[in-house]
């Protein structure tokens, strides 16, 4: 489904309609042909679909109305943002799964509870990478004194884009998996890449932090590019 902002015409559209993709980059819109991506299946794929499954039967079976509403009541003081870049409000069930997929994926207790702090954790400008072929190691540097790292049930997730060639500037998918930090980790740390280090290649990197376990928010992305070194 694509979104499109009208004015005079079509201001602005993201996503695909019939057999086109709409997008932007930093240069501007843009539109290509829709393809078909394939599915492997991956064993990190499978665990993310299942940790839906598994939430969305415990919303509706397991949690409480008071549980429901204080998500319901998180979602409403929260502003996101769409792909078009405005202001959105997503559902607590929204919520509630973003969080709490991400507590799974990380290997980090699932959190029943909505966030009673009406706001998302804070990003990490710090956020900072660096790669190494040699080792096939990626190394994470981060703020460590930020108040989530005081919290051992506080997690951040780590991804990893497909590298590219040294020269392109824009990335914005596919991610992998690379890792998760805990929140009383000490600042750096190498992680092991999930996609082979190629020198001089680009990579991207993401990390989003979740809070918890008994009032868990999850951040927007923060996100560090390097070249691949020796």
């Amino acid at each position: 489904m694509a979104l499109i902002k009208f004015g005079g015409g079509i201001v602005q559209a993201s996503g695909s309609i019939a057999g086109t993709v709409h997008a932007r980059n930093r240069f501007g819109n843009y539109t290509r042909p829709r393809t078909k991506p394939v599915n492997p299946r991956s064993s990190k794929q499978v665990v993310i679909r299942e940790a839906i499954g598994l939430l969305t039967q415990k919303w509706h079976d397991v949690l409480s109305d008071a549980q429901r509403t204080a998500w319901n009541t998180y979602a409403a003081a929260v502003a996101m943002k769409n792909r078009l870049g405005e202001v959105i409000y997503i559902t607590g069930f929204n919520h509630y799964c973003r969080v709490n997929v991400v507590r799974i994926q990380c290997g980090q207790s699932q959190c029943p509870n909505g966030p009673t702090v009406l706001s998302l954790p804070e990003k990490d400008p710090s956020f900072h990478i660096t790669a190494s072929a040699a080792t096939q190691k990626i190394t994470v540097t981060w703020d460590d004194t930020l108040p989530w790292g005081d919290i051992p049930a506080s997690v951040m997730q780590v991804e990893m884009g497909v590298p590219q060639l040294k020269t392109r500037n824009f990335f914005n998918g596919p991610w992998k998996f690379v890792g998760s930090i805990p929140g009383n980790q000490t600042s750096p740390t190498e992680m092991t890449a999930p996609m082979t280090l190629i020198q001089n290649q680009k990579i991207w990197c993401y990390g989003r932090v979740s809070t918890g376990p008994t009032d868990s928010r999850l951040s927007e992305p923060f996100r560090d590019d390097c070249i691949v070194g020796a």
